[in-house]
């Protein structure tokens, strides 16, 4: 199974996917996890040029190049092989973060982005989680860690504030994919409701 978690800058969906990770390798499963930009070497590669530097370091057209690009080269050397092992992936991040902060939040492109997704990555998970949380609490939950990969939390606010929405919008397009949980709670609260309904996809109870 493939497994997506998104959300905006600060929601803890790199937290929740590593707690999920976690929870069914103890249960017995063979989990790979992953993230994007990034995965593979060469996407890490790429990860570096997107995710530091101005904000305008490149145009919202250019940065779709760059991280269908990354996820083409993890989609053959990391997400691939791994789901043809029979391995249960679990990615923080995959397309519908292009869809919204390229295609939506920085322009009219979700067009482009949809095309070069069909065109050069043709899957999507088995299973997305979003990760929702206020734009104002995320965005200073993102800024407080102080790393050197805030290109993206430079923009601001109002950029959260679209993503937000328009997270919640791709949550109804792609409805029978896409869990919505609460984020604004502690994470092992958090991460419950995230095994529950991993365990029913799976095929196994809801709780152990």
């Amino acid at each position: 199974m493939f497994i997506s978690f998104e959300g905006i800058d600060g929601s803890g969906k790199s937290t929740q996917a590593r707690l999920l990770a976690e929870t069914l390798q103890a249960e017995g499963r063979d989990v790979l996890l992953t993230r994007e930009p990034g995965g593979s070497p060469g996407a890490e590669e790429i990860r570096r040029l997107v995710l530091e530097g101005p904000p305008d370091r490149w145009s919202a057209e250019t940065e779709i190049l760059l991280f269908t690009a990354a996820r083409r080269d993890h989609l053959e050397r990391t997400i691939g092989p791994a789901l043809a092992a029979g391995r249960v992936v679990i990615c923080d991040r995959f397309a519908d973060s292009t869809r919204m902060y390229q295609g939506l939040t920085r322009g009219d492109l979700r067009g482009t982005v949809d095309t070069l997704h069909a065109m050069m990555i043709g899957i999507e998970p088995d299973l997305t989680f979003l990760i929702d949380i206020d734009p104002t609490e995320g965005l200073g939950r993102a800024l407080a860690r102080k790393g050197h990969e805030e290109r993206f939390e430079d923009f601001g606010l109002g950029m959260q504030q679209r993503m937000r929405a328009g997270f919640l919008a791709l949550a109804e397009e792609f409805a029978a994919r896409f869990r919505v949980i609460d984020g604004a709670r502690a994470p092992e609260a958090v991460a419950r409701d995230v095994a529950a309904v991993a365990r029913i996809a799976l095929g196994a109870p809801a709780s152990t």
